[in-house]
């Protein structure tokens, strides 16, 4: 397989940021870590290899994006703006750094996002503020609200990373169509360590019906547990999907 690992300084964040990217071709593939994960989390956990078949295959380029939350969503003491405003130099990172070396290696084909956990949180919350960017989501036990983190706070910028708070705010128009156009699969288990995690993708599962945004939402059964195990196992099952339904209809 070939990988590459860069480190770059990031002008939105004022830090350097690093990454590895896995395989020669395919659908661009950017993944998000857990809380207080790094770029190197997703191999480490075993990730690629779950991959590895559809990688060395050509079909997946696999990019693994470095994290900061321990300066804004972990960041417990910290003021509630300024951490939120450093995940919006995060997001500002990913968009106009890290998106367009994606986008220039896969020739401009859009990215799949995805991750687990606080992965799918990220992923979930980028594709939904900037469809137009990607071409879909694979979310694992991820949660969908800042409440999770700042509580009942939903003043300023948190207000707009909290998905299940804006998301039932959006009108008709070209944000929601662009939106609904995009390929989006959602999973959680219903094991140990999932409950927060079935409550908001069942929540997320009922806003995206009423916005009528079209996602594919599953429950794993009650031995599914919130964690690398079982998250093995979706990995495979839904890049198996979402693969499938690209080459009969891709996207970006």
């Amino acid at each position: 397989m070939q990988i590459a690992y860069h480190k770059r300084g990031s002008a939105e964040l004022g830090r350097e940021m690093e990454f590895k990217v896995y395989g020669h071709a395919g659908r661009p593939v950017l993944v998000f870590p857990t809380s207080n994960g790094r770029f190197y989390q997703y191999e480490d956990s075993g990730g690629i290899a779950a991959l590895a078949d559809r990688i060395e295959a050509g079909e997946l380029q696999v990019w693994t994006v470095d994290g900061i939350d321990g300066e804004s969503f972990f960041a417990e003491h910290g003021d509630l703006q300024h951490r939120v405003g450093r995940h919006e130099a995060y997001f500002r990172y990913v968009r106009h750094e890290l998106l367009p070396e994606i986008l220039d290696a896969a020739g401009g084909r859009a990215p799949l996002l995805t991750g687990c956990s606080m992965g799918a949180f990220h992923a979930s919350n980028f594709l939904f503020r900037f469809p137009e960017t990607v071409a879909g989501v694979i979310g694992l036990s991820g949660v969908y609200s800042t409440r999770h983190f700042f509580g009942a706070a939903l003043d300023g910028q948190i207000y707009f990373n909290s998905p299940l708070a804006y998301l039932g705010g959006l009108e008709e128009g070209e944000l929601l169509d662009r939106i609904r156009s995009r390929r989006l699969f959602f999973c959680c288990g219903l094991g140990a360590w999932e409950e927060r995690m079935i409550e908001d993708t069942s929540n997320l599962a009922q806003v995206l019906s009423a916005k009528r945004i079209p996602a594919w939402i599953d429950f794993w059964g009650p031995d599914v547990s919130h964690d690398w195990p079982w998250w093995h196992r979706q990995i495979v099952y839904f890049f198996g999907k979402w693969l499938e339904a690209d080459r009969a209809s891709p996207v970006g």
